[in-house]
């Protein structure tokens, strides 16, 4: 078995809903042990997230699938002084805590920074939040819909034009992003380590990502730039970074920064030579001036062929454009798993979605299917120095599941 870049790293997954607990996942993803803390009984309620109204149906548990790979769980009621017990325990022996509870619940089951920094100085406590650990909003709950994605602004300029209502998100897209930010900083906190031998306190938050995916044009605001509308595809500024639909319904998005040296090539692929000695579209100031009769004409061209179609004729002569993609495309896109964005699970057939890092001379561990609640109890237990008389006891308590 691949043994992994973080083999013997141990990580303490106390976290839930999404961004945190993925982190954690990348950090498996490398090797790395970790722990899923959660709730006896029904256990992280993130398990419950596909039946929620409005979630695809599955026979599978596709949410806990994605997050929970490679993890072992111990089931702790840490409202129990005995559990706190158990978790303080672990902690002397982990290198990274992940939470991203409200700092509230946190001082009540005695999961702070505070009361875990002193078992262990080389412990890097990773905390993950909604709007960050300072100011009034610092213990106001969040998720990647409105902390990340509304907050930031995001919300408000994708939407399609002016006119139409700000644009939702979708689930984890996100949290995703924030766990990749958060794992760099849990990485970064080892690479102290390894210079100075300490632990330490690292941080990100949803809103603090947010505004970094959209920091280009927040930028330009911190700056005093004028901004002009958003307008609709139809009348969009440059023909030649614009999205067409295809005559089978799929869309394609053409993006020729190199204008003016692609554009009588596009002309040709398009059966459309006249448009290159066409005086209204001569120059690229020209074809600017004049966007919304050249979308015109190429909407009517693209509709005539279906998107495979214009896939390989655009392909085939070097033009630069991206197909928009559905998730019907994912299964079987080559370059995915050419590339192992997918990869099967261990012992299965079923695909999942890899981190999207990779290292050369560091493999990745062929992804295990999640842990059920408690399902490595007794192991960690008696991994931490309890006996089958002390495991007994903390189950009879209720303070292990």
């Amino acid at each position: 078995m691949e043994k992994g870049i973080f083999a013997g790293l141990k990580v303490l997954d106390c976290a839930s809903f999404i961004a945190a607990p993925a982190a954690a996942t990348v950090l498996s993803d490398f090797g790395a042990d970790v722990v899923k803390i959660e709730p006896p009984g029904a256990g992280d309620p993130y398990r419950n997230l596909p039946n929620i109204p409005g979630y695809p149906g599955s026979e599978h548990n596709y949410a806990w699938l994605l997050e929970a790979r490679n993890k072992k769980s111990i089931a702790l009621d840490l409202a129990k002084p005995e559990a706190q017990a158990v978790l303080y325990k672990l902690v002397e022996e982990a290198d990274v805590f992940i939470t991203n509870m409200p700092p509230p619940v946190r001082a009540k089951l005695g999961i702070t920074y505070d009361h875990l920094a002193h078992l262990n100085d080389r412990l890097i406590y990773a905390s993950f939040t909604g709007y960050g650990e300072k100011g009034e909003e610092a213990n106001k709950p969040g998720f990647d819909s409105n902390a990340y994605w509304a907050r930031s602004g995001l919300m408000d300029l994708v939407r399609a034009d002016t006119d139409t209502t700000p644009a939702r998100s979708v689930a984890g897209m996100g949290d995703h992003p924030c766990a990749m930010a958060f794992y760099g900083a849990i990485v970064t906190a080892l690479y102290q380590r390894e210079k100075t031998g300490k632990g330490s306190h690292v941080a990100s938050n949803l809103m603090a990502n947010g505004v970094w995916a959209a920091s280009v044009l927040a930028q330009a605001k911190l700056c005093g730039a004028k901004f002009a509308e958003r307008r609709p595809r139809e009348r969009a500024l440059n023909a030649v970074a614009n999205h067409y639909q295809c005559k089978d319904g799929r869309w394609l998005i053409l993006s020729l920064l190199s204008e003016e040296k692609q554009f009588p090539t596009l002309a040709r692929c398009l059966g459309r030579e006249d448009l290159i000695t066409d005086p209204r579209f001569a120059t690229k100031a020209d074809r600017h001036a004049r966007s919304v009769e050249l979308i015109k004409i190429f909407d009517e061209t693209f509709a005539t062929r279906d998107l495979a179609e214009w896939r390989k004729i655009l392909d085939g002569n070097g033009l630069v454009f991206g197909i928009v993609g559905i998730l019907d495309d994912i299964p079987n896109d080559k370059q995915m798993l050419d590339n192992e964005v997918l990869v099967p699970f261990e012992n299965d057939t079923m695909l999942t979605i890899s981190s999207p890092i990779w290292i050369d001379g560091a493999k990745k561990v062929q992804p295990r299917k999640p842990p059920g609640v408690g399902e490595h109890s007794d192991e960690i237990l008696r991994g931490a120095g309890y006996d089958e008389a002390a495991i007994k006891q903390l189950k009879s308590s209720g303070a292990v599941g």
